[in-house]
């Protein structure tokens, strides 16, 4: 992937994934010849409606509130510009840039569509900045969500008109320096142009489609840990019969007990049928029917991004035919970031239910009451002199109940802004924020259960002998571990070996 050519209409998750994390040698993102001319006659009709003197809100109206106050065409490029310094107000942390690259991509997408009003020069000079390295400093905070994400927008903009921060080479420098090192000119902004930039749903998109992408491994990673704590545990694969899953046919618990079933082919660590254990427990069993669902989250949230990904959400939105005689200024509300909110408070949830049963797993791991003495407690040899796994469970724990609170939905709270004329909002970047975090508790939580069923497995080999060979998909996950990772025969600073696991699941080596 050399270049991406954009449109407006055809970006993919494939391509945000390439440009975020493709540094040094990430894809040539330019304009189409379409959308040069859906983007020159857009700037065109906005040239022609103030030359006809015709009130148009945020073009020839203040914002917000300020709907009503009229401006001069004469101020209207001082407009733009007062948008974009008074709304960068946002607090905390910078993102990272993966996360800045994607939001500049995916609003120079937006605008490509050519309904916004931006001037194909300053549109081609947001590309320039993701092309030559020059990446905003955009705060995490401070987006309500709707009228979009007004506030880490504007941080994005500053640097196209010399203001605020951006990173280049490595350096955070003042945005005069930075473009100055990047051979670049700031530009000074027309008309429409600071509401076109900094309205709509970008930054909800960006990060939401960054944490979506990485929910796909990590659920892929949850079966295969699942696995082999399965084989650890002296489990059986009768419950992942695809024809008890043909009764019940939701597609991806059907594709996750086929996984399964996979994954675990030619296992000697599993059990058949066993008239005094006929059935395991839930954790164990119900890994399709949890797994499966948890997926349709996953699958649910990339539908929403992948039609967010090539939607116009500023406003207002200007439509013209070919020659701009006839214009229309629309206002209406396709920056409420709504479906985003919604998607992302369900994929949280979901995500915090694999972390739940992978926890509830790593418990039967440490606890030979519940996995009926196959397993010594907390996976010590000697314990009581050695505590073993002990600990590794409460960490799991701890990550797992901090998933449970941060599962609270944020797209049910709404606070009033702009002097209650922005009376509803989705909340959508705290519903992402959140997300991210708990993505990367769920991201340590299989580590760790990843890193307690290796330490399992061994005391089966024990049992069994070392001759006895684990299924076709555990068995390589198993050997990577322990390449990296030893068998823990007595108490020893873990944290580094923890820390190896978590790098093949973050690495999507597993």
């Amino acid at each position: 992937m050399n270049k991406i050519v954009l449109d407006g209409e055809s970006l993919t998750f494939e391509q945000v994934i390439a440009t975020a994390f493709g540094k040094p040698n990430a894809p040539r993102v330019v304009l189409s010849e379409k959308a040069q001319a859906q983007v020159n006659r857009s700037a065109a009709a906005v040239q022609k409606l103030l030359e006809r003197g015709e009130i148009a809100y945020g073009i020839t109206t203040g914002f917000g509130a300020f709907k009503d106050k009229i401006i001069s065409p004469e101020e209207s490029a001082q407009l733009q510009k007062n948008i974009v310094l008074s709304h960068a107000v946002g607090v905390g942390k910078p993102f990272d840039i993966p996360t800045t690259r994607a939001i500049m991509l995916i609003r120079a997408n937006t605008l490509a569509r050519g309904f916004s009003g931006i001037r194909l020069e300053t549109l081609e000079l947001l590309l320039e900045f993701l092309n030559r390295g020059v990446h905003p400093i955009i705060p995490e905070k401070g987006s309500l969500g709707a009228s979009g994400d007004l506030a880490p927008l504007a941080h994005m903009s500053l640097p196209l008109i010399g203001e605020g921060e951006a990173e280049f080479e490595g350096e955070i420098l003042n945005a005069e320096k930075a473009l100055r090192k990047a051979n670049l000119e700031p530009i000074k902004l027309a008309a429409k142009e600071g509401l076109a930039l900094t309205n709509g749903t970008t930054v909800m998109t960006a990060v939401g489609l960054l944490e979506t992408w990485k929910a796909k491994y990590l659920a892929d990673i949850a079966d295969i840990s699942g696995c082999l704590s399965l084989e650890a545990l002296n489990g059986t694969t009768l419950a992942f019969d695809e024809r008890i899953h043909a009764l019940r046919p939701h597609p991806r618990q059907i594709l996750c007990a086929k996984n399964l079933r996979e994954i675990l082919q030619g296992s000697d660590f599993v059990r058949g049928f066993d008239i005094t254990n006929v059935q395991d427990a839930y954790t164990l069993r119900c890994m399709p029917q949890v797994h499966g669902a948890c997926r349709d989250s996953i699958a649910y949230a990339e539908w929403v991004v992948n039609i967010e990904l090539n939607a116009v959400t500023d406003n207002p939105l200007i439509f013209c035919d070919e020659n701009c005689e006839q214009i229309a200024v629309i206002s209406g509300g396709n920056f409420h970031g709504e479906p985003l909110a919604l998607a992302f408070d369900y994929l949280a949830i979901a995500l915090s239910e694999i972390g739940n049963i992978s926890e509830r797993r790593i418990m039967r791991l440490t606890d030979e009451n519940s996995n009926a003495h196959v397993l010594p407690a907390f996976l010590a040899e000697n314990g009581g002199l050695n505590s073993g796994f002990m600990l590794v469970q409460y960490t799991a724990a701890a990550l797992a109940t901090e998933n449970k609170i941060l599962s609270h939905p944020a797209s049910v709270d709404t606070i009033p802004s702009s002097a209650n004329v922005e009376d509803h909002v989705s909340m959508g970047v705290t519903s992402v924020l959140k997300l991210r975090q708990i993505t990367e508790n769920l991201e340590q939580i299989l580590a760790l259960e990843l890193f307690c069923a290796a330490q399992g497995i061994d005391f089966r080999k024990k049992e069994i002998g070392a001759a006895k060979s684990l299924g076709n998909g555990t068995k390589k996950a198993y050997n990577l571990i322990r390449r990296r990772v030893p068998f823990i025969e007595k108490d020893v600073y873990m944290k580094n070996y923890i820390e190896a696991v978590r790098k093949l699941v973050a690495k999507k080596e597993i």
